[in-house]
């Protein structure tokens, strides 16, 4: 089970950098299929303590880096119209299409907001940069999660 666990979270770690794969979920899901057939209660101690890392890290993903964009000014719309080129990039373009759309959209969105390329180039790279800190964010706690269960592997198992 320990082999199939560091798999999954494995998987996990590599879909949070691309994202094709629900990472977070993943890394869970491996710490639970090593936790749960344990039953004892150094499992359901890591497992409860890497959901709550999780569940953590899951909203600051969300909160933060939204925070940022309204505080320079970047309106939801335009990060709607992004994420919506992206998902269609994704599908266009495999992988690949979705790194195009996001940033494409976005330009698209702010340059019809604002009327001016010179205005509309920085509230892309703003958004951008609010969406590196949100997979920035989502990697940390994957890996926060998964370091306390090679912890527990390495030190208590």
């Amino acid at each position: 089970m320990t082999l199939l666990a560091g798999l999954l979270v494995a998987v996990g770690i590599v879909g949070i950098l691309l994202p094709v794969l629900p990472g977070l979920i993943l890394v869970l899901a491996g710490i639970a299929v090593w936790a749960v057939p344990r039953g004892d209660q150094l499992g359901w101690t890591v497992l409860g303590i890497a959901a709550a890392v999780i569940v953590i890290g899951s909203v600051a993903k969300y909160l933060l880096p939204g925070r940022r964009m309204k505080e320079s000014g970047v309106p939801t719309r335009s990060v709607v119209v992004g994420a919506a080129l992206g998902i269609v990039g994704f599908f266009v373009i495999p992988v690949v299409g979705l790194f195009l759309g996001f940033p494409l959209g976005v330009y698209l969105s702010e340059l019809a907001r604002l009327g001016d390329s010179a205005k509309a180039w920085p509230s892309t790279r703003k958004a951008l940069g609010a969406v590196a800190f949100s997979i920035l964010l989502e990697l940390a706690t994957g890996l926060l999660a998964a370091g306390v269960w090679i912890v527990a592997l390495i030190f208590f198992a």
